[in-house]
């Protein structure tokens, strides 16, 4: 992983990821929804989370830090929270398809960093081309209030530790 290249108090870098919103026509998922654009400038005056795996459907990932958003979902809600968002490097489909396998359903959107190209621009990608990945995204998590950065931490090894929910909880 590069080094860090942004820090609390910075105004978070602008970005643009494809995600395709929950809508009841992909509950039974026999359909597979049209990518739209989310911009960083949605979030302007918002309390975001946002968490990033370095793939959907990969063990730690989809065991142990996503499920624990989804399952405090009413604790960040009453802690103020607008957003909650989990971004990977899959393309928008996979994400999607992952996010009604979870039943995330309105309540974490999920977002395409494709190559990881806009986490690597802040130093949070990770290169996982020895097992066949490719350049990833970092597992971290920040909280973001009105586009400034007010939590980032990258786990320093394997394992969900200060991108886990509870870690961000405790932080806002």
């Amino acid at each position: 992983m590069a080094s860090l290249k942004i820090s609390v108090g910075d105004t978070l870098p602008k970005g643009t990821f494809a995600t395709i919103p929950f809508t009841e026509e992909l509950a039974d998922h026999s359909a597979c929804g049209i990518p739209t654009n989310l911009s960083t400038d949605s979030w302007k005056g918002k309390k975001v989370v946002l968490f990033s795996v370095p793939g959907a459907f990969t063990p730690t990932c989809h065991i142990n830090h996503l499920p624990p958003y989804l399952a405090k979902y009413n604790e960040f809600k009453a802690k103020g929270v607008d957003v909650i968002a989990v971004i990977a490097a899959n393309d928008p489909f996979v994400l999607s398809g992952w996010g009604r396998v979870e039943g995330l359903t309105d309540k974490i959107i999920t977002l395409s960093d494709p190559d990881a190209a806009w986490s690597g621009s802040m130093g949070l990608s990770v290169d996982l081309s020895g097992r066949g990945f490719g350049i990833r995204t970092a597992r971290y998590a920040m909280i973001i209030d009105d586009l400034v950065i007010k939590y980032v931490e990258v786990e320093p090894g394997l394992g969900v530790t200060v991108s886990g929910a509870d870690a961000v909880l405790a932080k806002l």
